[in-house]
């Protein structure tokens, strides 16, 4: 979904998105039903918690400086491809809540994305990827998350 400004190159080599410590354990992706049920075949250990109409995956609690990895993650990368969850395929773009409206936010993580001038994610988003989003938060409502300071608004729901 974000291939004209992000390269899934840069995405396998980086795969910060995919680790995860006690501060932003919250940013767990939401998991739908057939991709939990892929990710289970291949790995038949990993658990769920039902989270709305998807799933996050149960992990141990983790303190102080401890990462853990998302299960789906290879030397390779995802090892879900085209099947990964829709909180992935937007990474680092982030649909959150901000005084009772939705908005589309960027993490400051993504060296690649967030070096970029706002403008361009801007206009990347209006030409179609900020609509995808917000209709897909209609029906997955899940997937929104409360709004953290340390990630910039870019776009606020019509």
């Amino acid at each position: 979904m974000l291939k004209k400004i992000l390269s899934p190159k840069s995405c396998a080599e980086c795969r910060l998105c995919c680790i995860f410590d006690s501060s932003d354990i919250w940013e767990m992706p939401v998991f739908s039903g057939e991709t939990a049920e892929i990710l289970r075949k291949s790995l038949p250990d990993t658990e769920f918690i039902p989270c709305g109409s998807g799933y996050i995956l149960r992990t141990k609690e983790i303190s102080g400086t401890e990462i853990i990895s998302c299960p789906a993650l290879t030397e390779n990368g995802c090892m879900l491809g085209d099947s990964k969850p829709f909180d992935c395929r937007i990474w680092p773009f982030r649909i959150m809540e901000i005084g009772g409206r939705r908005a589309i936010t960027v993490a400051s993580i993504c060296s690649e994305i967030y070096n970029r001038p706002l403008s361009q994610l801007v206009e990347f988003l209006k030409e179609g990827t900020a609509d995808t989003i917000f209709s897909y938060a209609d029906e997955h409502p899940e997937i929104v998350k409360p709004y953290d300071e340390g990630y910039p608004v870019l776009l606020f729901e019509k």
